[in-house]
Order: C-alpha cells, then sequence, then structure tokens
C-alpha cells in the first residue's frame, strides 16, 4: 500500500520490504521517550519544537517551514533518550546496520536549491553520503506552493551500479496551510504500480519502486522528508526516459 498513516509506525514487515523503518512522534513539554536501536541505527529529525537528546539540545523551529533542521544519528546496539523542552513533532527514520557511524548531533545542513521556475525548491540534506553511517539516506525537501518536487521524474529501484541504485523511501508530508493538498505520483516502465496520490497534511508515502513526482497545489507550500535505505549506500538515479530532456 503507497499510504501508511502517520500515527502508525513503517516496518519492512508492514511495508513489505527488507530495510526501512519510519514512525513519527510527538511528545509534550517534560515528556521523555527512550529506545534501544538494537540491530539498526536510527536517525532522529526534529520536525519542529525543542529537545533534549542524550544531553544535546536540539530544534531550532517550530515549524519545518521556518529554518534549516536539527537531528541526531544513532548506531546500532545504543540507547538513545529524549525529553521535550517545548511542544515537538520528531520523526524517526531506522534502517538495518553492523557497526555504523559515530553517535553525534547533526545540526544545520546547508541549503541546497534545485530546479528552476515551476520546479525550484529547497533541499537539507541531513544524512546523506557526505555524514558517515551504513545504509540510511535522510534528507528534507521544500517546495513552494504551485512547483513540482522529486521532478523530473526518477526512480531508484534497481541494483545497476554505477548507473542506479535500490533505495526504498518514505515521504512524510506536512503543509504550510493544513487544509492543502499535493499529489504524488508512483509508476513503472511497465505499468504494474501507477498510483496518484492525493496527500494531506501528515501523510506517509510509500515509495518501493518506481518513478515518484510531487506537485504542490498552488497556494500551498509542501514539506517532505525522505528516510531512504538500500544494500548499497548510494543515491544513484534513472530519469524517466520520456521526461529526461527537462533534466
Amino acid at each position: 500500500m503507497p499510504f501508511a498513516p502517520a500515527a502508525e509506525p513503517v516496518t519492512p514487515g508492514s511495508a513489505g520490504w527488507r530495510y526501512v523503518g519510519f514512525e513519527v512522534v510527538s511528545v509534550r513539554p517534560g515528556e521523555r521517550l527512550e529506545r534501544t536501536t538494537e540491530d539498526r541505527e536510527h536517525c532522529l529529525v526534529v520536525i519542529g519544537g525543542r529537545l533534549r537528546v542524550n544531553g544535546w539540545d536540539l530544534g531550532s523551529r517550530r515549524t519545518p517551514f521556518e529554518g534549516p533542521p536539527e537531528a541526531a544519528y544513532f548506531p546500532p546496539h545504543t540507547r538513545w533518550r529524549l525529553e521535550a523542552v517545548t511542544e515537538a513533532e520528531v520523526a524517526i527514520g531506522s534502517a538495518p546496520a553492523e557497526v555504523g557511524g559515530e553517535a553525534r548531533p547533526l545540526r544545520r545542513p546547508a541549503l541546497v536549491e534545485r530546479g528552476r521556475g515551476s520546479t525550484f525548491r529547497r533541499i537539507y540534506n541531513i544524512l546523506m553520503e557526505d555524514e558517515p553511517a551504513e545504509r540510511l539516506l535522510v534528507t528534507e525537501v521544500l517546495t513552494p506552493g504551485g512547483n513540482w518536487s522529486s521532478y523530473p521524474p526518477h526512480k531508484h529501484d534497481t541494483e545497476d551500479l554505477p548507473h542506479e541504485t535500490y533505495l526504498e523511501e518514505t515521504y512524510y508530508h506536512r503543509l504550510a496551510r493544513p487544509e492543502g493538498f499535493a499529489i504524488q505520483r508512483i509508476y513503472t516502465d511497465d505499468g504494474s504500480l501507477d498510483e496518484t496520490l492525493t496527500v494531506h497534511d501528515r501523510a506517509v508515502v510509500l515509495v518501493p519502486r518506481g518513478y515518484h513526482p510531487v506537485v504542490a497545489a498552488a497556494g500551498y507550500d509542501l514539506y517532505y522528508l525522505n528516510v531512504m535505505a538500500g544494500p548499497i549506500r548510494r543515491w544513484l538515479i534513472t530519469v524517466d526516459p520520456a521526461h529526461r530532456w527537462l533534466s
């Protein structure tokens, strides 16, 4: 199923895939949450609010539309503890790992701008290939209302080095005006998967395979958080040949 309720954790078992886990939790001031990563690595992204995580002060925005993210990475067999300083929303992405990288905060990554005109969007690479980890890749994207994103349509569902890598992916969507909406299409070359989804605030979309462009409805700025993982930690994509001229 392409949709998962935001209140329910996505696990490899529930998604029918092998790698990506995803969950969003909301905490009130003073509320605590503690977990062990077990045989997985975790990336905690502060969507909004302020927290203390293993002694680190994290969170510098009230909503994901108010500046760069702050996050924390934890390798397998590590315990993490968070306590909410304010009301906060936290996304937890995970993937299987044996060693992972060093536990650390990930603070205010550089802004990257991509596209132009109606494909312009702003990107913060939270835990991409320039940051040590074993399998996880995490990034967030802000798309102005009326613009296209994850565009031209691309896919990463085939292990074909050095051209493409297999990466499962979740999209966690937020809208600056929660009454708004976006549209996401997920489709394959052979047509065996072709879903066009109406995306509302706090929707989680699963991308097991295929191309997956997004468009924000005019007037409704869109945020989404991507969590990806696969057997090889590289983001190598194939653009839909029909739309390659847009690259």
